[in-house]
């Protein structure tokens, strides 16, 4: 009998600890950490280790020095704070920055879960006409100010986004039908192509599943309190969040800036890795 209740007893220690090893390395205390220091004040970012390679490559850049002496070269206010330019080191005052990059890009490391409330840490990327796999800058990344939204406002985002993606898919079965529209085109067949047009439309709004454009109860909350950018979810990656400092974000975000959105007066970052 004490036989098997010692069995029981290691077999429930053994189910705990390995329960408890696996919170531990899903949770805050084991993601690494990156000190970010300004003129405005210090930051501390966690890095996710849900998103690997992001988290990987920041960890190796800010070890070697790469984020040392360069600006934060690109700042709106009610929106967030982007640096990462190796060229902006040292730049001169007219040089227009936001190109530059280690000579790679990462692969997008989209984890439902981390979106853009403010003080997200997300990585940059040229825009989809040119990069439609939303892979990130290898240095570049932006910190999420953002605003709070009300109800109506995420309401208003919802459709939005919906709309957006009905007409992506109508531009597609456009694409798919355009020989059709040039027959009909050349046949002056008018009430054709509006009948095709018609049909188009319905198809691509019947296709779209809204429930993919809703913003979740928990991303509701985040958004109407703390704020945020919902509208970039998805589109772009979002590798860590700032753990300490979030009121520098708000101190660098209100100065001022020139038409490119370069503060006029230069925001220079140094970076130390606090915890791997």
């Amino acid at each position: 009998m004490n036989i098997k209740v010692n069995i029981l007893y290691l077999t429930l220690v053994f189910i705990l600890v390995a329960c408890n090893g696996k919170q531990s390395s899903a949770g805050d205390g084991d993601r690494p950490r990156v000190l970010i220091q300004t003129s405005f004040g210090d930051m501390v970012v966690e890095l996710y280790n849900e998103t690997s390679q992001h988290r990987d490559n920041f960890l190796k850049l800010a070890k070697e020095g790469f984020y040392d002496d360069l600006l934060f070269h690109r700042v709106i206010e009610g929106f967030m704070i982007q640096g990462g330019d190796p060229n902006s080191k040292n730049a001169s005052k007219s040089k227009r920055l936001g190109d530059g990059g280690p000579g790679y890009t990462i692969p997008a490391e989209f984890v439902d879960g981390f979106y853009h409330k403010k003080g997200a840490l997300s990585a940059a990327r040229q825009g989809d006409n040119v990069n439609p796999e939303k892979n990130s800058s290898g240095s570049q990344f932006y910190i999420v100010q953002g605003k709070v939204w009300d109800d109506e406002m995420i309401k208003q985002l919802e459709e939005k986004q919906k709309l957006q993606a009905a007409r992506q898919q109508m531009m597609k079965m456009y694409n798919d039908r355009m020989d059709d529209i040039k027959r009909y085109q050349k046949n002056n067949m008018q009430d054709s192509i509006m009948q095709l047009r018609i049909e188009i439309q319905e198809t691509a709004e019947q296709q779209v599943d809204s429930s993919l454009y809703k913003i979740n109860n928990e991303r509701r909350e985040i958004y109407s309190t703390l704020g945020g950018t919902p509208h970039l979810d998805g589109g772009y990656t979002v590798f860590g969040e700032v753990v300490e400092g979030l009121s520098v974000i708000d101190s660098i975000a209100t100065i001022q800036t020139d038409k490119n959105n370069r503060p006029l007066d230069d925001i220079i970052m140094k970076m130390k890795v606090i915890k791997e």
